[in-house]
Formats: C-alpha cells, sequence, structure tokens
C-alpha cells in the first residue's frame, strides 16, 4: 500500500512477529518496527528508582499517593536500546502509527510511547483485530486518536495492583514467610483453590445401593432387544443418591424423605425380584433440540484447550499469539461472541462446500456475551480472513500446537453457523412386584440424534470427565404403556459419594469468569501466578493448594476479609470499566482505595473502613504468626491435636503432648512448640492428610518410635524425624538413615549399625586412624584430610583396612561428564541476536545465549516455551546485573592501636553500611500516610518518566 508522495511513516508494534507479518502488507513508504511490548513500567526495586527521587517517601511504591496518585515511570533496562532506536527511527519519519493491540494494555502502550520517544511529528493510533492485508490497510486508512480513558483504566487499574501488593505483601513476611506476595486477582484466585481443599478436606464418604436391571422385550421391533434399568423408587418413596447425602457428614440429608438401601438390603431386594414379571408404567418422548455453541472467547478458548488438547492456559494463549501474528486468527483476548458480517458469510460459504446447504440454517446466527462487564467490542476469536482456511490448507505452516488450537478455533467457529442438533429423548418407568409385595420403580432414558447439525463438526469438552458427550446416544426398544418385561439379571451395585472436584485451569478460569474477576488479557497470568508463587501446584491438571496457601488465605480471611471478598473485587473491576466509559475519575476511584471516602467510589467497599493504608497498619499487631501458620486437622484417639505448621523450611505435622500444651512461639519463629514432629511430603495434598495417613507419617517419617535398647549402654534407641529426614538417636550419638533405608522396616540392628559410624576402620603405619563414614556424597573412607569415595553404603561397615589404605593411596580421579546435549535449541534472540538454547541444570531446565542464564519458572517447560518468552526472561536477568559476590572473611587486623582519625572513619563506614542494610531490608515499610488532598475537578494525573 503506497504512501503519500515523499512521505514516510513508522508503523510500531509490540512483537517482532507481528512486525514481519504486517511489513510485507504495507508499502516502501513505510517502516515496521517493534516496541517488544511494554516500554516502561513502575519501578520493580529500589534499584530501579532514579537517584533524584530516592528520598522521596513515596519512591518505594513508584507512586505519590500524596499528590494526586502520580505515576513514577521508568524506562526498563532491557527496553533502552530498542527505545534509542525508535527515538532514532521518530526523527527520521514524517508521521507515526501506533499499531499496537486493541485492548486497555494495548492503548497504554501506546501511550507510553509518545509519553518517551516525544515526537515531533504526527502521532495516530491504528487498530485492527487481525493481521490480514485488508485489515492493515484499512487500520492505516481509518486512524483514530488514543483513547485516553482507557488508558486511565490500565493505569489505574496497574497503580491499584501495586498499592495492593506493596501494603499487603509486607505483612504477609512479618506473619507468614519472607518473599511472599499477594496480589488484587491472585488472591482471589488462590482462594477459590483453598476453599475447594477445604470442602474436600471436611467431605465424608457415604455407601449408598441401587440395582441394576438387565430388561429384555419379548418381541423387540425396531432397536435393541435388552437395555438397563436403574432401581429409583421403593413403594413410593425415591431410592438415595448421592446428592441426598451431607458432604460433612456422610449421612442422610434430614427430611430427604428417601429409602437409603445398604448392601445387605440391595442384595436381600434383588434377590425378592427375581423371577418376577417387569411392567412398563409409563413412557414419555420429547423432542430434542440442542443449538450451537457461541465462538470462543478468550475464556473459553482456555477451558476447551485445557480438555482437549490438555493445555495450559499460558500455552493456549502463547499459541494463539503466534497463530494472531502470523495472520492465521483474529486477536485472541476478547470478551465478544460477535462475528462480522464477513466472517459469517465466510463461515456459511465454508459449511456449504463441506456439509452441504442443509447444514446451514435460514438465518445467520448471532450471539449476545454472557460475560459479565464485558470489556471489548472486538471480534470472537475465529480464522482471519474472508475466506477461511481449512485445517487442511494449513497443516504444513503451523507447528503441531499451533495446528491443533487453529483447528479447535476453525471448528467452533464453523460450528457456530450450522443448524442445531436434533433428535428425541424418551423417559421410561417399569414397575415389579417382589415376593415380599414391595413395589420396585426402575427408569431408564434413551436418546436418539435424527440430524447431528453442528455436531458433525464440534463437541463441546466437559469438565466432568463421566459426563456423557452431547452427540452420544442411548437407544432403547420401542416401548408402550402396560408393555410386559422379562429380567435377564437384577444386580445390586454399590456407590460412595464423591468430593467435590478439584478445580483445573479451564474449571478456575470459568468460575472467575463467572464471579466478574479478572479480565481476558489476565487469565492465564493468574493461573501463572498463584503457581509460580508456590500457593497452588498441578497434579495432572488438578490443581492442589500448598499450605503455605491455606496460611495466606486463612491470614487474609480473618484479617482482611475485604481483600479476598469477591463481590467487592469484582465491584472494582465495575469501577475499572466505568473509567474506561468515561464515567468515572481514576483519582477519586484510587483515594476511596487507598484512603477512605465518605463520597465517592469505593463508599460501599473497603472505604469505609478507612482505606487500605489503615487497614494494613492498624491491627498489625493482634495478627499472632503462630495461630496465622497453624492449620488444625483433628483430635487423634488419645486427646492431642494435631495441627500443620507452616514452617520456613516448609509444612510440618505436630500433635500436642497430653498434659503439656505448645509453648508460645516468636513471632516468625516456628519452634517453641511441644510434641511430636513430622515432616509433610512434598507434592502431599491437603486432604490426603487422613488419620490414617497421619499416623502412617508419625510412624514411619516423624515423631519418635522406640526401637529397643542398646545393649553396650542400656540407652534406648530412637526413631526420630528432622528438617533432612529420618535419623536414629541414641545418648548423644544421632546418625541418619542410609537412602537405601526405610522408616518403616529398620531394625534394631541396623540402628546399631548406623549409630556406630563413623567407624574405625583402624590404624596406618604411620599412627592415623582411618574411618569410614556416610557423608553428603556418599559412603567415604577418610585417613587425616584425604578422602576417597567408597562403592556402596555396605563397604562401611565390611571395608578392611588394607583396602582402604589402597583406595588412599590411589590418586584421586576427577571424571569430567562429558556436556550434555541441549534440551532444545531455540533460534536468535530478537533482541540481542544471539543463539538461545535450553539446558538441563543442576536445579533444572534453564535458557541460555552463552553468556546469560534463566531459569524456567514453575510450569514452564522447555518445549512449550517461546522465543520472546526466552528473550524476556534473559533481559530481566541482564537487567538485575550479577549476583552480588560474597566477601571474603576478614582476616584479624595486627594488634596495633589505630589512630583516632582512622578508627572514626572506620565507624562512621560502618554505620553508613548498617543503614544502607537497614533500608535494603525495609522496602516495604509502610510510610505514614498523609490526608488525602481535597477533591477538585479530576486533572488528568501527571505522570514522571525517568529513564
Amino acid at each position: 500500500m503506497p504512501s503519500n508522495a515523499g512521505t514516510t511513516r513508522l508503523v510500531i508494534v509490540e512483537s517482532p512477529a507481528k512486525a514481519k507479518t504486517i511489513s510485507g502488507y504495507l508499502g516502501p513508504g513505510y517502516v515496521v518496527e517493534a516496541s517488544f511490548g511494554h516500554v516502561r513500567d513502575l519501578p520493580r526495586n529500589a534499584a530501579d528508582v532514579p537517584a533524584k527521587y530516592k528520598g522521596e517517601p513515596w519512591a518505594r511504591l513508584g507512586v505519590d499517593v500524596d499528590n494526586g496518585f502520580h505515576a513514577l515511570y521508568v524506562v526498563s533496562a532491557d527496553r533502552k536500546q530498542q527505545i534509542s532506536k525508535l527515538v532514532k527511527l521518530a526523527k527520521e519519519v514524517d508521521e507515526i502509527f501506533l499499531a499496537t493491540d486493541e485492548d486497555r494494555e494495548g492503548e497504554a502502550i501506546a501511550w507510553h510511547l509518545v509519553e518517551t520517544l516525544k515526537p515531533k511529528v504526527p502521532v495516530k493510533r491504528m487498530v485492527f483485530h487481525e493481521i490480514t492485508k485488508p485489515a492493515i490497510q484499512a487500520a492505516v486508512a481509518n486512524p483514530r486518536e488514543i483513547d485516553r480513558d482507557l488508558v486511565d483504566a490500565q493505569e489505574a487499574r496497574r497503580i491499584l495492583d501495586r498499592l495492593y501488593g506493596y501494603e499487603v505483601s509486607p505483612v504477609l513476611w512479618k506473619k507468614v514467610m519472607p518473599k511472599l506476595s499477594a496480589g488484587r486477582v491472585q488472591s482471589v484466585a488462590t482462594r477459590i483453590v483453598v476453599e475447594r481443599e477445604r470442602q474436600r478436606m471436611a467431605f465424608r464418604t457415604a455407601e449408598y445401593w441401587d440395582i441394576l436391571a438387565t430388561l429384555a422385550v419379548a418381541n423387540a421391533g425396531e432397536g435393541p432387544r435388552n437395555f438397563n434399568a436403574t432401581l429409583v423408587a421403593l413403594n413410593g418413596d425415591r431410592i438415595a443418591t448421592g446428592k441426598d447425602f451431607e458432604p460433612t457428614t456422610g449421612r442422610v440429608k434430614p427430611g430427604a424423605g428417601v429409602v437409603h438401601l445398604d448392601e445387605g438390603g440391595a442384595r436381600g431386594l434383588a434377590a425378592r425380584l427375581e423371577g418376577r414379571p417387569f411392567t412398563v408404567t409409563r413412557v414419555e418422548e420429547k423432542p430434542y433440540r440442542r443449538r450451537p455453541y457461541a465462538p470462543f472467547i478468550t475464556s473459553t478458548l482456555q477451558q476447551e484447550a485445557a480438555r482437549k488438547l490438555r493445555f495450559s492456559s499460558q500455552q493456549t494463549m502463547r499459541t494463539a499469539q503466534r497463530l494472531y501474528e502470523n495472520g492465521y486468527i483474529t486477536y485472541m483476548r476478547t470478551d465478544s461472541v460477535n462475528l462480522s458480517e464477513t466472517a459469517i458469510a465466510a463461515a456459511r460459504r465454508q459449511i456449504v462446500e463441506l456439509y452441504g446447504e442443509r447444514s446451514v440454517p435460514p438465518e445467520p446466527r448471532r450471539y449476545t456475551g454472557k460475560v459479565k462487564n464485558a470489556q471489548e467490542a472486538h471480534e470472537a476469536i475465529r480464522p482471519a480472513g474472508d475466506n477461511f482456511r481449512t485445517p487442511g490448507d494449513v497443516a504444513k505452516e503451523l507447528s503441531a500446537e499451533e495446528f491443533k488450537l487453529y483447528e479447535l478455533i476453525w471448528r467452533r467457529t464453523i460450528a457456530s453457523q450450522m443448524t442445531d442438533a436434533v433428535g428425541s429423548s424418551v423417559s421410561v418407568r417399569i414397575r415389579a412386584v417382589s415376593s415380599a409385595q414391595e413395589e420396585a420403580d426402575f427408569g431408564a432414558t434413551g436418546k436418539t440424534i435424527t440430524d447431528p447439525g453442528f455436531l458433525r463438526a464440534y463437541v463441546e469438552s466437559s469438565d466432568d470427565e463421566n459426563a456423557e458427550a452431547e452427540d452420544a446416544e442411548r437407544r432403547l426398544p420401542t416401548l408402550v404403556k402396560d408393555q410386559p418385561l422379562t429380567a435377564d439379571e437384577l444386580a445390586a451395585q454399590g456407590h460412595h459419594t464423591q468430593p467435590p472436584s478439584r478445580y483445573t485451569e479451564a474449571s478456575l478460569v470459568k468460575a472467575l469468569e463467572e464471579l466478574g474477576i479478572g479480565r481476558p488479557s489476565t487469565y492465564a497470568s493468574i493461573m501463572q501466578t498463584i503457581q509460580d508463587r508456590g500457593y497452588v501446584f498441578k497434579r495432572g491438571q488438578a490443581m492442589i493448594p500448598s499450605f503455605l496457601a491455606f496460611a495466606v488465605i486463612g491470614l487474609l480471611e480473618r484479617h482482611y476479609p475485604r481483600l479476598v471478598d469477591y463481590d467487592f473485587t469484582a465491584s472494582m473491576e465495575n469501577e475499572l470499566d466505568e473509567i474506561a466509559g468515561g464515567d468515572h475519575a481514576a483519582v477519586d476511584f484510587l483515594t476511596a482505595f487507598y484512603f477512605g471516602s465518605a463520597n465517592g467510589a469505593g463508599d460501599r467497599d473497603i472505604a469505609r473502613s478507612g482505606g487500605l493504608k489503615k487497614l494494613v497498619t492498624e491491627n498489625l499487631s493482634e495478627i499472632d504468626a503462630r495461630s496465622v501458620n497453624s492449620i488444625p486437622l483433628f483430635t487423634d484417639d488419645d486427646g492431642r491435636e494435631v495441627v500443620v505448621r507452616v514452617g520456613r523450611y516448609g509444612p510440618y505435622l505436630q500433635r500436642a503432648v497430653p498434659g503439656e500444651p505448645p509453648a508460645p512461639a516468636a513471632e516468625g519463629e516456628e519452634g517453641g512448640g511441644q510434641g511430636d514432629r513430622a515432616p509433610i511430603p512434598e507434592g502431599l495434598a491437603p486432604d490426603e492428610l487422613t488419620p490414617e495417613k497421619v499416623h502412617e507419617l508419625f510412624l514411619g517419617g516423624g515423631g519418635e518410635r522406640k526401637l529397643g535398647d542398646d545393649p553396650a549402654t542400656g540407652e534406648p534407641i530412637l526413631l526420630k524425624s528432622g528438617r533432612f529426614g529420618p535419623y536414629v538417636a541414641s545418648g548423644e550419638r544421632k546418625s541418619s538413615l542410609l537412602r537405601s533405608q526405610s522408616p518403616d522396616s529398620l531394625t534394631l540392628d541396623e540402628a546399631l549399625k548406623l549409630l556406630s559410624l563413623p567407624r574405625l576402620v583402624g590404624v596406618a603405619p604411620d599412627g592415623v586412624e582411618v574411618f569410614a563414614n556416610n557423608g553428603r556424597y556418599g559412603p567415604y573412607v577418610k585417613r587425616g584430610d584425604e578422602f576417597r569415595s567408597l562403592d556402596s553404603e555396605d563397604r562401611m561397615f565390611s571395608v578392611t583396612l588394607d583396602e582402604a589404605l589402597a583406595l588412599l593411596a590411589a590418586p584421586k580421579t576427577r571424571q569430567r561428564r562429558a556436556a550434555a546435549p541441549p534440551l532444545r535449541e531455540m533460534g536468535v534472540d530478537p533482541l540481542t541476536e544471539k543463539p538461545l538454547v535450553i539446558k538441563d541444570g543442576r536445579f533444572g531446565p534453564y535458557v541460555t545465549d552463552g553468556e546469560t542464564n534463566a531459569s524456567l519458572r514453575r510450569g514452564q517447560t522447555p518445549e512449550a516455551l517461546s522465543i520472546e518468552e526466552a528473550s524476556e526472561m534473559l533481559a530481566e536477568k541482564r537487567a538485575k546485573g550479577p549476583a552480588p559476590k560474597k566477601k571474603a572473611a576478614a582476616k584479624k587486623a595486627p594488634a596495633k592501636k589505630a589512630t583516632a582519625t582512622k578508627a572514626t572513619a572506620t565507624k562512621k563506614t560502618a554505620a553508613a553500611t548498617k543503614s544502607t542494610a537497614a533500608k535494603s531490608t525495609t522496602t516495604a515499610k509502610a510510610t505514614p500516610a498523609k490526608k488525602a488532598p481535597a477533591k477538585k475537578a479530576a486533572p488528568r494525573r501527571a505522570t514522571t518518566t525517568a529513564d
């Protein structure tokens, strides 16, 4: 597309991939360059704060809360080189087009670019929802101005999240554990997962029985001869099913009015029904109709990709980002189910080509979103272009995961414009009278699909893996009232009630969406954050909260309940939406949230309690750290309370010794308590700490168990558990168990052998003693300062003096392992142009460019990591600089009297060092809140840029 004669335009997009695609659609008068995402942000730490602001009381926040919430923005260290390039380009062109994403975040990036580049030429905003040639040309031809309301909403969200995190996280540091974090949405998401686990922990299973009858039709016409029916009522009373039991007691709910059959009752009734006639008492037939599902939005795409493809939310969004940037799908962060007229026409044409005209309804289908506070007016996620490419058309161009996701999006889009699935459903009741004159009613249902309609293209999955698929049929024989049947088999079958299932990423995203919490651009990062912080871990697809999450959420619920209240968090989203719509001032909203306000935004919420600042500082001393870090489980048969303690080295079990209540611990410390302890194995889910499992842990890996008495000393030999695992102790002697030994099966003889270590093997000819022992790196022999490894643990107890001396006389051999091949070669870093590879290291996989290394975060896999993510991780690592080297221990000064001047200087230096250290370790200490300024007509907030 040619530009005006003699005019050069700079188009700035967010990623190099997008720049490459778009540059192919524009003429020679356009220069397309990437910003590499966000160009500036609030300072991440004290080191990011420019020197001239370090003395400001608000510098740690990066937000001047006493002056209209003015924000201090700094250009990221890893973006400075790119910004310099953009500044230079901006001086060489006649116009600038900002082509960042069409949502709040993209709008904010566009504004930050203007503030950072300070261009002297006209700046225009171009937006598009797909990267195709017609869409890009239309965007260039129809630019607009930056939407300041959207920018204000995004800036308010960023400041809000900073205030929340920087004020609440220090409370967790003091009362739970250092380096924890709290977040406006991440804490609520964690609470949802914790509440589900609490329900599972409180759950008590119940057993109930019914009868499955295999019934036969004497003269079957069309359809099967046999079918199954289940006992549903006895003498007019309904048979109990899972929904009739209380989840916390396992008993039938009061007033349920059901018959609870146990095994004996079910088997006895089945025996009394043997050989009795069965008769159809009711047949109800209804038409079946199922409408297509709406096209994908961000949340439903993440849910279905998790169910069908087993993708994490992050993996789904990374893959969708690549598909979007390369022109295969429309923008993937949207909560709109709308399709454009051209997209509807494209879908209908393709349906006719692939499935025939009968599969297209007379009128196009239009969908209305059900998401609370739908934010953007984008289209739904669909294949890009005015003519959709089938999966077969793009198969050779895409990676395996890109192809799977594209096919999913294509099928969902096509299906959304197809005809309904139609058929019929039938419900049948059958009665038999037992030999004891009991009336037993059985029920059966069937479904027949006569025209699958949209189900030919797409069938939605369910979070319940046992749920029946939409396209599944259950065919019954043709039955009529009073028709006689015979029972080929009557089988009593038992069932157990099941606890509520754990959340998956898909169902958690769905829950957040239904609550109105979070937005399309945040779901994936929420899922990743709560895992990176150690609050949630995954087992398969299930999300399991850690005991650390229990402690954090327990503290917030007890002392700051509004901060993790679902309605309150959703209401903040509403107010941000009002700012985006120009109906509310961001300053008023932030003032009410932080300082409290009798008027304006937030009055019905946190503002009434005086605002966040007062909330987190007023009652801090009243929070009991030990109570917060204790999760009660149950009281055992001996009357001992069993609790989980969250300690600095991980969670552990503790049970109080009868008559000796735990002594109070110092704040932030895990010690001070009396009673048995046992470590909790890593990866054990909270609901798995049953009384039986706890008993096993205390016996096998914790608590204290007497193995017998030492025949030599008469002292008891005890099996204990410590920070580094199980060990045996007798008097002052202690020894850890060997790797090959299990606490469950450890014998007295084995314990005595362990306590014999270190074993004196003998005395060398020069009079030096030779010992065999077990160490950090395995078994070894030692003579003075000389060590040699033994090839097995058993050799510690059998090696002879001659064998040990021979080993010690041999030269040390240090075999260097050949470098392992990289796990994956990624390509060239778009920032540094260095080749990137992923390697396997001592602490897990890491990405490197040969100079800088960055460990993969929890949840990231070498296969799924994108080159953009890898580049960003390395840039962040470079920006932090090398890790500070440990100072060598100072040598002892000679016994000379220092001069007064030197002593004074040394004292001043030490004081300055102490002062600096104190500042650096109290970064998050709350600053005294000043009175909020008197309200005026809210001007635009000024911002400060520091390069």
